[in-house]
C-alpha cells in the first residue's frame, strides 16, 4: 500500500508542481501570449506558443486543452485530438475537454463501431474517472488527516457524547480515505494499463504482422484512436475498439 501511495503522489507533483510553475514569469508570459494569439484568432501562432511550454516539460489540463483548441482552429484535427486525449488524462472528468474530444471525432474519417461494455463496468468507468488523480489524491490526504483529527479528539474526550460523535466521525473520514486512496489508484492503474495513440498518417495499412510485405488487414486514416498492444523493431500493434488488431509502424501515430 505504502508504495501504491508513493507512486499515486509521484504523479500528483509531476502535475501540481508544473502548474505551479505557471507563476514563473517566462512560462507565465507564454501562456498568456498563447491565450492573447488565440484571442485574436491567431491559431498557429497560439500554437506554437503553447507547444513551447511544453517542450519545456510542463503539463496541465488547461495547457492541453487550449493546445487542442488551437490545433482544431488551425485544422490539424489528429494534433487537436492528441491533446484533448492528453488533457482528458489529467482531468477525466472535465465536460468541456469530453465535449471537444467527441466533437473533433466528428472530422475524422473512421467511425469505428465500439463492443459495448457490461452496465457494471461501464458505471465504475464512469465513477473512476470522475475526479482527477490530482484531486482523488488531495482528498485522500485530507481526509486522513481529517480522522487523525478527530481520534486525537476522541481520546481526550471528557463526554460519552463526544467520544461516540468522534468515534463514528473518525470511522467515516478513514472510510472516505480508503474509498479515494482505492479510485484513485485504479485511476492511475487504469491509464497505465490503457495505452492509446492517435493515428497521423493520413492513410494507413494494418498488417497482419509487423513485416513490410504481409497482408493488409484493414486501413485506417489520421485522428483514429487506437489501444497500443505492443511495440517491437519500429512497428506497433493496435486494437480498435470494435476487436479489430494489427500492425502498423510506429512513426504513423503519437502516443498519448
Amino acid at each position: 500500500m505504502k508504495m501504491k501511495f508513493s507512486r499515486i503522489l509521484y504523479i500528483v507533483l509531476g502535475i501540481v508542481l508544473p502548474c505551479l510553475c505557471f507563476s514563473k514569469d517566462t512560462v507565465q508570459g507564454l501562456f498568456e501570449k498563447g491565450n492573447a494569439y488565440y484571442a485574436k484568432a491567431q491559431y498557429t501562432e497560439a500554437a506554437a506558443t503553447y507547444q513551447k511550454i511544453i517542450d519545456d516539460g510542463y503539463q496541465s489540463p488547461a495547457l492541453y486543452f487550449n493546445m487542442g483548441n488551437a490545433s482544431y482552429k488551425s485544422g490539424d484535427i489528429p494534433l487537436a485530438l492528441l491533446y484533448y486525449e492528453k488533457a482528458h488524462k489529467l482531468a477525466p472528468g472535465d465536460d468541456d475537454v469530453n465535449f471537444n474530444i467527441r466533437f473533433a471525432n466528428l472530422k475524422t474519417t473512421d467511425k469505428v463501431d465500439f463492443i459495448p461494455d457490461f452496465f457494471l463496468a461501464r458505471w465504475w468507468t464512469a465513477i473512476m474517472l470522475s475526479f482527477s488523480i490530482s484531486a482523488l489524491s488531495v482528498m485522500s490526504i485530507v481526509f486522513m488527516l481529517l480522522g487523525s483529527a478527530i481520534l486525537v479528539v476522541y481520546v481526550f474526550a471528557n463526554s460519552v457524547f463526544l467520544k461516540k460523535f468522534s468515534f463514528y466521525a473518525f470511522l467515516l473520514s478513514y472510510f472516505l480515505f480508503a474509498l479515494t486512496f482505492f479510485v484513485a489508484e485504479r485511476q492511475t492503474s487504469y491509464f497505465e494499463g490503457h495505452r492509446q495513440a492517435i493515428i497521423f498518417t493520413s492513410s494507413v495499412n494494418v498488417k497482419n504482422s509487423p513485416v513490410e510485405k504481409s497482408n493488409t488487414l484493414f486501413v485506417i486514416h489520421d485522428g483514429t484512436k487506437v489501444n497500443v498492444l505492443d511495440n517491437t523493431n519500429g512497428w506497433t500493434k493496435i486494437a480498435l475498439p470494435n476487436g479489430n488488431e494489427g500492425w502498423i509502424k510506429t512513426s504513423d501515430t503519437k502516443e498519448i
